[in-house]
C-alpha cells in the first residue's frame, strides 16, 4: 500500500511576516516539516515498518559462529608441568522447513506494518484538517474582535451624541444611561475577543513552531454548493472503502487472527534442517620427548567434526502454558474484531453528520448573506428615523449591533461551511492536500 500524501511545497515563503501575509498552504508546508504530532507519527510508522522484517526472519536460514582461543597450564605440587594454546571455532546453520506458528506469525507482522502505514496514511490527512482548523480559527478570531472593535467604536458614538442630547435638553438621561451599558458591554466583549484572537494564534504558532503576523483572508470568491455525491449513503460507501482508521482496525482484526492461528500451531510439530561443523587445535607441549633450550616440542592436535540433521521438535505438555495462550489469542481476536465493528459504526455515524452538517450550513450561509442585506437596509432606515425622532438611540443601537452579528455571523458560517466539507472528505477518506490548494485560491 502506498498512502503517502506529501506535496513539495508549491509557494515560496517570504521571508518578511510583516509586510506579506501566509497563506494556508504556507502553513500546511511548515507543518508537515514542523508539527511535533505529525512528526511522531511519522517516527512511529517508520519503526513499525520493521516489524514486517523481523517477522520474516524468522523464516529464513540463521547462520551462527563462534570462536574462541584458550592458554592453558597444567601445574603438579605447584610445578608447571605443561602449557598450551588451544583453539576452536564453529559454525551451525539452521532453515527452518515446517513452522506453522512461525508462518502464521510472519503473516501477523506484515498486517500489523500494514495497519501502521494506514494509521500515518491517516495522520497525513488529518494535519489537512487541523492546519485548516487552526488557520481559520485565527481568522475567525480576528473576524469577531474586527466586529466587536467596530460595534465599540459605533456604540461610543452614539453614547457621545446621546450626552449631546441630552445636555441640550433634547433626550433623557435614560437616552444616556442605555447607551452607557450598552458600550461597556461592547467593551468587555472586545477585551474577551482579543484573548480568543491570542490564544488562537498561539494554538497557530504551536503548529509550526514560531510566530505567525499576518494570514492571508478569505476573499469573495468562494462558492456555496451541497456536497458531491449528494447522498448520504454514497458517502457511507466512500468512507468504507476509503477510511483510513477503518482500514487499519480491520488489518489489526487480520493481524489478531493469525496471532491466535500461530498459537494454535504452536502444539504441531516444528521440523528444521540443520548443519552444523565445528574445528579445534591444541598445540600441547610435551616434556617426557625432546626439548629445545629447555622447553618442550609441541604436538599439534587438530580436531574436526561436520554433522547435517533435520531435527523434530513437538511440545507434549507445558504446564498447560500452550492451551492458555491459544485461549488468549483468540479472545485477542474476538476483542479486535469488536473494536473493528465500533469503528466502522463510529465512522458512519461521523459521515452521515457531517453530511447534514454541510447540508445545513450550505442553507446557514445563504441565510446569512440574506441577514446581512437586511441588516444593512434595517440600519440605514434607523439611521434615518433617528435624524427625523421617529426612532430613539435604543434602537440605533440595537440596528447597529444587528448588522455586525450577521456580518460576523455570515463570517463564521463561511469558515464552518469550508471545514465541514473536510470532515466530511476526512471521514470519507478522499482529503487530499489538492483540497488545501482549492481553498488557498479562494483566500486574497
Amino acid at each position: 500500500m502506498h498512502f503517502n500524501f506529501y506535496i513539495k511545497s508549491l509557494v515560496i515563503l517570504f521571508s518578511c511576516s510583516y509586510l506579506w501575509g501566509e497563506n494556508i498552504l504556507d502553513i500546511y508546508n511548515e507543518a508537515l516539516e514542523n508539527d511535533p504530532t505529525f512528526k511522531a507519527a511519522e517516527y512511529s510508522y517508520l519503526s513499525d515498518k520493521q516489524i514486517v522484517v523481523q517477522g520474516r526472519a524468522a523464516l529464513l536460514p540463521s547462520i551462527t559462529i563462534s570462536g574462541s582461543t584458550n592458554w592453558n597450564e597444567y601445574y603438579q605440587n605447584d610445578i608447571l608441568q605443561q602449557d598450551y594454546n588451544s583453539f576452536s571455532k564453529s559454525a551451525r546453520v539452521s532453515q527452518p522447513l515446517f513452522r506453522l506458528d512461525t508462518w502464521f506469525n510472519f503473516k501477523r507482522s506484515k498486517s500489523l506494518t500494514d495497519a501502521a502505514e494506514a494509521d500515518f496514511a491517516y495522520e497525513q490527512q488529518n494535519l489537512l484538517l487541523r492546519t485548516a482548523e487552526l488557520y481559520f480559527g485565527v481568522l475567525r478570531a480576528i473576524d469577531n474582535l474586527n466586529a466587536a472593535i467596530s460595534e465599540e467604536k459605533a456604540i461610543k458614538k452614539q453614547l457621545d451624541q446621546a450626552q449631546q442630547r441630552y445636555e441640550v435638553g433634547l433626550s433623557a438621561i435614560t437616552g444616556v444611561q442605555e447607551a452607557q451599558l450598552a458600550y461597556d458591554l461592547s467593551k468587555a466583549s472586545r477585551i474577551n475577543n482579543e484573548g480568543n484572537l491570542f490564544s488562537s494564534r498561539e494554538a497557530l504558532n504551536a503548529l509550526i513552531g514560531r510566530e505567525i503576523f499576518l494570514l492571508d483572508e478569505l476573499g469573495e470568491s468562494l462558492e456555496i454548493s451541497s456536497p458531491y455525491p449528494n447522498s448520504k449513503e454514497e458517502w457511507v460507501k466512500l468512507a468504507l472503502e476509503n477510511n483510513y482508521q477503518l482500514k487499519a482496525a480491520d488489518l489489526r482484526k487480520k493481524a489478531a487472527k493469525s496471532n491466535a492461528r500461530s498459537a494454535a500451531s504452536d502444539r504441531l510439530p516444528k521440523i528444521d534442517i540443520v548443519g552444523a561443523g565445528s574445528e579445534s587445535e591444541t598445540n600441547q607441549f610435551n616434556y617426557e620427548g625432546f626439548s629445545i633450550n629447555g622447553q618442550g616440542i609441541p604436538v599439534p592436535a587438530v580436531t574436526g567434526r561436520r554433522n547435517y540433521s533435520i531435527q523434530l521438535s513437538m511440545p507434549i505438555f507445558q504446564g498447560g502454558a500452550v492451551y492458555s495462550k491459544r485461549k488468549q489469542a483468540y479472545a485477542q481476536y474476538n476483542e479486535a474484531d469488536e473494536n473493528t465493528l465500533f469503528a466502522e459504526r463510529r465512522i458512519i455515524q461521523e459521515v452521515r453528520s457531517q453530511f447534514s452538517n454541510v447540508v445545513t450550513l450550505v442553507a446557514n450561509v445563504t441565510a446569512q448573506q440574506q441577514a446581512v442585506i437586511s441588516a444593512t437596509s434595517a440600519l440605514e432606515a434607523t439611521q434615518v428615523g433617528y435624524k427625523v425622532g421617529t426612532r430613539n438611540v435604543v434602537d440605533l443601537l440595537q440596528a447597529e449591533k444587528n448588522l455586525y452579528s450577521a456580518e460576523k455571523n455570515l463570517a463564521n458560517a463561511k469558515y464552518d461551511y469550508i471545514l465541514a466539507n473536510l470532515r466530511l472528505a476526512l471521514a470519507a477518506g478522499t482529503i487530499s492536500p489538492s483540497d488545501i490548494v482549492e481553498i488557498n485560491n479562494l483566500l486574497k
